[in-house]
């Protein structure tokens, strides 16, 4: 999906203006956004309508980045009332998909064959058990896999 690229990677790999596929929101945690504010990026997915939860930002850096300091579940299903036909994307953060794990309907989970140390939650959240259906794998020749799952209700 060459909208889940960032927008100075989408440039210089030469697809700035790639059409969206399967999203045109992506939604982040404060601490994935900051990621992009250390590196004075203030809109990393300026191809999507970007929303950013924070408690911490009072004001956007970026005309491009809404803030949503409550209520995100609420908001969230705002957006998917809307039907603009494509999706969006949950980017980054373990708290916020805690808090937003009834709203996922779908799962993709890359696998790469390094391991970087401990790790961290792919939820922060309670544990409780939300089941999801295996839709596809896919296996690339350097041995990264790409499971798709979708929620079963």
């Amino acid at each position: 999906y060459p909208e889940t690229v960032a927008t100075e990677g989408r440039r210089q790999l030469g697809f700035h203006d790639a059409e969206n596929q399967k999203f045109d929101t992506v939604i982040q945690g404060r601490a994935s956004y900051q990621l992009a504010l250390d590196m004075n990026i203030t809109s990393p997915y300026a191809q999507l309508r970007e929303l950013v939860a924070s408690r911490t930002l009072r004001e956007s850096p970026d005309p491009n980045v809404e803030l949503i300091s409550d209520d995100v579940v609420g908001r969230v299903r705002e957006l998917k009332a809307e039907d603009s036909g494509l999706g969006i994307w949950l980017c980054g953060g373990s708290q916020l998909a805690g808090e937003l794990l009834d709203e996922i309907d779908e799962l993709v989970i890359k696998t790469y064959p390094l391991v970087y140390g401990s790790g961290m939650p792919m939820f922060g959240s309670d544990f409780a058990a939300t089941e999801f259906a295996l839709e596809s794998v896919r296996v690339f020749d350097n041995g990264v896999l790409v499971r798709t799952y979708s929620r079963k209700r």
